[in-house]
């Protein structure tokens, strides 16, 4: 018998052709999770991420090659973040989204990346250092035009109702005159006290892209800051009693619906970052968890910034809003 080594010689079943020559528009893995060590502000931290990668399949080859999008999102990982001084979402999306298209052959590549991470800040009146917990998006496509990428971030906060807070101090008012106060008085009576209302815990979701040819280089505390002063007020993880009297306050003094609170993120893109272009891309969700139904409510827009800034401008409303689906794809 032969001392040498048994070797297998294994057909490439991926690359022969289907049983039906169609090709597919998405075929990847999903739930791929990784544990990245990321130098920020100086300091090394940990980034749990969840990634998505798909390719477009061509009609004549039967499967993609599953094991390559591992291998390229640890080669990925290895030369975009290890060493980085910001961990931007979106750059590993995209150097992932053309490893994986130039890997597999494919003339289209889409990357998904969700990642958790803190960040600390003080709390309102006591400075109490806090941390807490949100979630960056990125995004990439890449094609054979270049690389699209998308930058989100999705935070909680806290909304109080509007209409409740109406109705509330309506009845307050029928009550004070039949106690003989003035309607000057009421009025002032009202103005110091906040009127009660019911809140909801909220969650903002807010995304931004730019084509092959723009550059996206916004910081995830902007979009941040946006999201949260959004909605009634933002929320802490560890607050004194003063703190929570400061936020309690503040929210009943600006109640906001669902619906502002995307108005209010759409504005602040608009006001804070001027510097994009109409073809960049915006996607604005808000979701409240209700705490007088069972149901929770949702509120959304979508657009290019040129169709936004048409809107604010003119008060005009587009006979459609461009989806982040036609405007990757476009």
């Amino acid at each position: 018998m032969s001392d040498r080594p048994l070797t297998l010689e294994a057909p490439d079943v991926q690359a022969q052709p289907p049983s039906l020559a169609i090709g597919l528009s998405r075929v990847g893995v999903t739930g791929v999770e990784k544990v990245i060590r990321v130098r920020q502000h100086g300091a090394e931290q940990l980034f749990s991420a969840r990634l998505e990668c798909f390719v477009d399949l061509a009609g004549d080859q039967k499967g993609a090659h599953m094991s390559r999008f591992e291998e390229v999102v640890n080669e990925a990982i290895g030369e975009v973040v290890l060493g980085e001084s910001t961990f931007r979402a979106e750059d590993l999306a995209q150097r992932v989204a053309e490893l994986v298209r130039e890997r597999q052959g494919a003339r289209h590549a889409e990357v998904t990346i969700a990642a958790r991470y803190p960040e600390h800040k003080p709390a309102p009146v006591s400075g109490v250092n806090t941390q807490e917990i949100y979630t960056l998006y990125g995004m990439a496509v890449a094609s054979e035009r270049g690389t699209r990428r998308v930058v989100g971030v999705a935070a909680q906060g806290m909304t109080a109702c509007p209409c409740a807070q109406e109705l509330v101090g309506a009845a307050a008012r029928v009550r004070l005159l039949e106690d003989g106060f003035s309607a000057a008085e009421i009025d002032r009576i009202l103005e110091a006290v906040p009127v009660a209302t019911h809140n909801q815990r909220g969650l903002g979701t807010l995304h931004v892209g730019a084509t092959e040819s723009g550059a996206l280089e916004i910081e995830a505390r902007t979009l941040l800051e946006i999201v949260e002063q959004s909605m009634s007020s933002e929320i802490y993880e560890l607050m004194k009693r003063v703190d929570e009297v400061a936020v309690v306050e503040k929210a009943h003094r600006r109640p906001r619906f669902v619906e502002d609170c995307v108005r209010e993120m759409i504005g602040g893109v608009v006001a804070k970052l001027p510097e994009l272009p109409d073809d960049a891309f915006v996607s604005a969700r808000q979701e409240n968890l209700e705490t007088i139904h069972q149901h929770n409510v949702a509120a959304e827009r979508h657009g290019t910034l040129g169709e936004l800034r048409g809107e604010l401008e003119s008060g005009l409303s587009p006979p459609r809003h461009t989806t982040l689906r036609e405007w990757l794809d476009s």
